[in-house]
């Protein structure tokens, strides 16, 4: 019999929703946000956003706004460098290998996950105010790493596909608009929520 106790160790388990935009759907990603809410990880817990508005250019701040707020910059180091640039769209977005990182003022949660949903956090300089909207039908996934971006870690998440979202950058919005991508043999909304997400290596 097999143990349902999944033999890896835990990297990280928490929230990691998204929103990737792009003018057409055939077209280069013109905006990339990921944001994390981390209840475990070896560098304890933590919040953040990954913020590309120029995913094209190997640039940060001041000249590109590429960056990342965060308040466990040694967690956001960590996802950022073993996950998030494994991302389809982040690895292939020279922007992910600039970002400059930014202490985290303020973060707070709006609207309901079954309809509109808000995430918000602020820095000294920055707001960024991330909506869903038009959420659709939760549905579980069981990642096993052959299919998955590390190709080293099982993943188990709760998403919800958003048919609209927006990022805004105080005030200004990231260009683009969501999209459809490749997931798991299907087609899914590039604009999603993920909840009770769990990362366990396997290699």
């Amino acid at each position: 019999m097999t143990s349902p106790i999944h033999p890896g160790p835990v990297d990280w388990t928490g929230e990691n929703p998204g929103i990737y935009l792009k003018d057409a759907q055939d077209g280069p990603w013109t905006g990339l946000m990921t944001f994390f809410r981390i209840v475990w990880s070896p560098h304890g817990m933590g919040h953040g956003v990954v913020v590309l508005d120029q995913p094209g250019v190997e640039r940060g701040l001041p000249e590109a706004q590429n960056f990342c707020i965060t308040d466990n910059e040694p967690l956001a180091r960590f996802l950022v460098a073993e996950f998030f640039s494994n991302f389809m769209s982040f690895r292939v977005s020279p922007g992910i290998n600039a970002i400059s990182y930014l202490p985290l003022t303020e973060v707070r949660r709006a609207g309901d996950p079954r309809t509109k949903y808000q995430e918000i956090v602020k820095s000294k300089d920055f707001e960024v105010v991330m909506t869903w909207d038009k959420l659709g039908t939760p549905y579980a996934v069981d990642m096993p790493p052959d299919k998955g971006p590390t190709k080293k870690h099982e993943m188990y998440s709760l998403f919800v596909d958003a048919g609209d979202a927006a990022v805004t950058v105080n005030g200004r919005a990231l260009r683009g608009r969501v999209v459809e991508r490749d997931f798991a043999g299907t087609r899914k909304s590039t604009a999603f929520l993920a909840f009770s997400e769990s990362w366990m290596r396997t290699a």
